[in-house]
């Protein structure tokens, strides 16, 4: 009986040990957790800060605009000198088309110029004409009173010929000057100076400084 007894005490104190082990085990588990928890409250404030500073610098970089491929960046830029292309050719197109209607225009301004000119210097001379078919309708005149009606329409002709501001040029005594005259020929006379002009064959006519007939002269010496 007493080694019945015995035996059976050693099996609970067997079976006891591995519960007690366990115990043990999981009391370890349990502090070493608490210290766990304990180091982890109490970090320093600097590790604090700079895991701020790490999640601060990750949301920037998370907030930055996405950057476009060189290829879109390109055609972008294609697309943009396209664009300015086709409004420097319209505007060269539009250039182009008021330069031709101003060109139109200003042959236009200079035809009607023209033809105003003529028809002013046509109106002084129409007088003489009317002067002369007069003249012609008289059947029975005399030679004095024909040289007076021609020297009539004469005087009324250098008028008009005034009027347009046509100046008559080349007189007898005058220097010869190469530029108003043309000298169709040359003599000798001791009476006349040098380069002097001794008969005039046709008068030379000129508006302002332009000439529009050099007189035909003759020149001495």
């Amino acid at each position: 009986m007493d080694k019945e007894r015995i035996d059976q005490k050693d099996k609970r104190e067997e079976a006891a040990q591995p519960q007690n082990h366990e115990a043990e085990v999981q009391e370890g588990k349990d502090t070493s957790q608490e210290k766990t928890v304990e180091t982890q409250g109490g970090q320093p404030q600097e590790a604090s800060e700079k895991k701020a500073s790490k999640e601060k610098t990750s949301e920037k970089q998370g907030s930055k605009p996405e950057e476009k491929a060189p290829a879109d960046e390109t055609k972008e830029q294609l697309e943009k000198a396209q664009e300015e292309l086709k409004k420097q050719k319209e505007i060269l197109l539009r250039t182009a088309a008021e330069y031709d209607n101003y060109r139109k225009r200003t042959e236009r301004e200079k035809a009607a110029v023209y033809t105003d000119a003529t028809a002013a210097a046509v109106t002084e001379f129409l007088g003489v004409a009317d002067n002369l078919e007069r003249a012609l309708e008289q059947k029975e005149c005399s030679v004095e009173d024909l040289r007076k009606g021609v020297e009539m329409v004469q005087t009324q002709l250098i008028k008009a010929l005034s009027k347009l501001g046509v100046e008559p040029m080349g007189k007898a005594g005058e220097t010869f000057d190469p530029d108003l005259h043309n000298a169709v020929s040359h003599i000798e006379d001791e009476n006349a100076g040098e380069n002097t002009i001794t008969q005039v064959f046709l008068k030379g006519y000129k508006i302002g400084d332009k000439v529009i007939r050099h007189a035909m002269v003759q020149v001495a010496n």
